[in-house]
Formats: C-alpha cells, sequence, structure tokens
C-alpha cells in the first residue's frame, strides 16, 4: 500500500520518505488533496546479453545490392 504525503511534509521528510522507498514503498505526494507524483525505487538496470537475438533475423545476399530502376525512380518524384 502507498503512503501519500502532501508537498510540504514531502519536503520535510524526504530522506524517511526514501527509507521507505529503499525499503519497496511506494510513497504518493500530493496537492491540495490530489495526487501528483509518485516515488518508487530504481530497479537495478540488467546488463545486455551480447548476442541474444543471434539467429533471429535473417539478413538476404542481396540486401546491398542497388536498387532496380524503377523502385530508385520512386525516391525522387
Amino acid at each position: 500500500m502507498a503512503h501519500t504525503v502532501n508537498v510540504h511534509e514531502a519536503k520535510t521528510h524526504l530522506s524517511r520518505l526514501l527509507e521507505l522507498v529503499r525499503k519497496g514503498e511506494e510513497v504518493v505526494i500530493a496537492k491540495a488533496g490530489k495526487p501528483v507524483a509518485k516515488l518508487t525505487a530504481i530497479r537495478e538496470a540488467q546488463g545486455r546479453v551480447l548476442g541474444a537475438a543471434r539467429g533471429q533475423a535473417i539478413v538476404a545476399d542481396d540486401f546491398d545490392d542497388p536498387l532496380p530502376p524503377d523502385v530508385l525512380e520512386a525516391f525522387y518524384r
């Protein structure tokens, strides 16, 4: 369940609120009783695995061949 605080309380107790967020809770900041922002923890970035998509795409042998004249001409119309 998220904690809801007003802007003044958020400014006064930011360190305490950040500690709650660090522990996995969400904090909603409201202005005049209406939610404006939500503080949530940042997930640790997961490293990319090089070659993870290997074999999922095929590049045709003629990929970089010149375009046929009619297709090439269509770019200049």
